[in-house]
């Protein structure tokens, strides 16, 4: 660690882990309601573990995105963060907020949520992703704008590098596309155009920035290689990631009532969506062959690779798989659909999060540049144990969708929705099995930070290659 602003990461990556946790048991209490329907019913039921979900999922992912925000910014400008003290009270603020909201879910009705919070004078709730109530979401905005301020104030009187401009690009995205979350139409059609202007220009745009920035910092730092070199693919992945992106909106307005022209965009743009994540797997491993030193924390390198492998997969072959307009017009809001927005938000955003994490964490601990190999190698197994897990859950989901897609809207004499979840059971029971798995990973991942060792350290001659 070079500046000693850059602890105020620490925190925030705690309490991303933490989040993750949550999110992870949620999701195997959710799992459990699909083969039994009354499972903590009614203390929790199908709707509230849904919500929570997915909300943890999304809070967790910005406790992430901020923390490596603020490690990574300051190496990259040469100087101290702006303001630590502001960065940590902002990080008080988004965690009492965030936790508020999830005991509102927890111990209150949703429409009571509703009342007490005040939706009725600015209605913002009750949309998919988007169910904080509207003070959480106002909170949200005040948290980013100070968030945005640090940064942009610590960029600004340092060194601008590509790597912190594509990040603040991405961050200020991300931030200026929240705000479509305030506005809630009447009419169903509009409402869907503009809520997908969050959540899709959210993952399958302004984050893919950041997921680059940070993917370019680790791998400078990993391999050594020189920084123009990671430049030139960093501006390739970004400039196709916001023309696909943007343009691959589209393919979520299929049959919702707007112009036809929509079902050629959506289909086409979305259809070139994978290249950048092909782009970014070639990058990858590009850099790590071209390197000129093998940094001692070789479980940031797998992460770093794995990133870029289960992002191509996830986001981009599974997102391929039901993105053509006659193919999604079968396959929309199926299991297909989870088996795509499981692989791709653990491949892209989850993963790269967690490679973050794995390289800055030994050091924010005091050490030198990585953890010991013991703890590595546990490390290392939690990587394999939670990327075959979702790699399985996905695989039995699109098994669940195929099936699902067959005997609901294709075949010649469709079953009724429950008859065909009963006939689809057992791929339940098989991702829930493979969710334990998950699960068991992630406990190894946060325990291999506590296994002591002799720490791997660099070498003189490694320390001397310029970032």
């Amino acid at each position: 660690m070079k500046y000693t602003s850059q602890s105020v990461a620490k925190p925030y990556f705690i309490a991303a882990i933490g989040l993750f946790v949550g999110q992870i048991l949620f999701g195997l209490i959710m799992g459990l309601q699909y083969v039994m329907g009354d499972f903590l019913f009614p203390e929790i039921p199908f709707n509230v573990a849904r919500m929570v979900h997915t909300n943890l999922l999304i809070v967790w992912l910005l406790f992430g995105f901020m923390g490596s925000t603020y490690y990574l910014v300051p190496e990259e400008s040469q100087t101290e963060l702006y303001s630590p003290k502001l960065a940590l009270l902002l990080f008080w603020v988004f965690l009492v907020a965030g936790a508020l909201t999830i005991v509102g879910y927890l111990a209150v009705p949703y429409a009571t949520l509703a009342k007490i919070t005040g939706n009725d004078l600015l209605p913002t709730m009750g949309r998919e992703f988007l169910e904080q109530p509207t003070i959480t979401k106002i909170g949200i905005v005040i948290v980013a704008l100070g968030f945005l301020f640090n940064v942009g104030m610590t960029i600004l009187r340092g060194r601008k590098t590509v790597i912190s401009m594509v990040l603040l690009l991405g961050l200020v995205g991300l931030a200026v596309f929240f705000l479509f979350s305030f506005y809630n139409p009447d009419n169903l059609v509009l409402d869907k155009m503009f809520w997908w202007w969050v959540v899709h220009l959210w993952v399958e745009g302004v984050w893919e920035l950041i997921l680059g920035a940070i993917l370019a910092f680790t791998l400078i730092k990993i391999t050594g290689v020189d920084r123009e070199v990671i430049e030139k693919w960093l501006y390739m992945i970004i400039a196709m990631a916001l023309i696909t992106g943007l343009l691959g909106t589209g393919h979520h307005y299929y049959y919702i009532g707007t112009p036809e022209y929509w079902l050629w965009i959506g289909s086409v743009f979305s259809a070139m969506e994978p290249v950048p994540f092909f782009m970014m797997t070639l990058f990858a491993f590009n850099m790590v062959n071209k390197r000129r030193r093998q940094h001692p924390n070789r479980a940031a390198t797998l992460w770093a690779l794995g990133t870029g492998v289960m992002a191509f997969l996830g986001a981009g072959v599974w997102g391929f798989l039901h993105t053509l307009a006659p193919v999604n017009y079968y396959t929309h809001g199926s299991q297909i659909t989870a088996a795509h927005g499981h692989m791709a938000f653990y491949g892209a955003y989850v993963m790269i999060v967690l490679t973050m994490i794995s390289y800055a964490m030994p050091m924010l601990n005091g050490r030198d540049a990585a953890n010991s190999n013991k703890s590595q190698v546990a490390e290392m197994w939690a990587f394999w144990l939670m990327t075959v897990s979702m790699v399985f859950i996905t695989l039995f989901l699109t098994g669940a969708g195929i099936l699902q897609v067959y005997l609901q809207r294709y075949s010649e004499n469709p079953l009724p929705f429950m008859v065909v979840q009963d006939q689809i059971s057992l791929f339940y029971w098989l991702r829930e099995a493979a969710g334990v798995i998950f699960l068991i990973g992630l406990v190894v991942y946060i325990t291999s930070f506590f296994i002591k060792g002799e720490e791997a350290r660099l070498t003189k001659a490694e320390n001397v290659i310029s970032d």
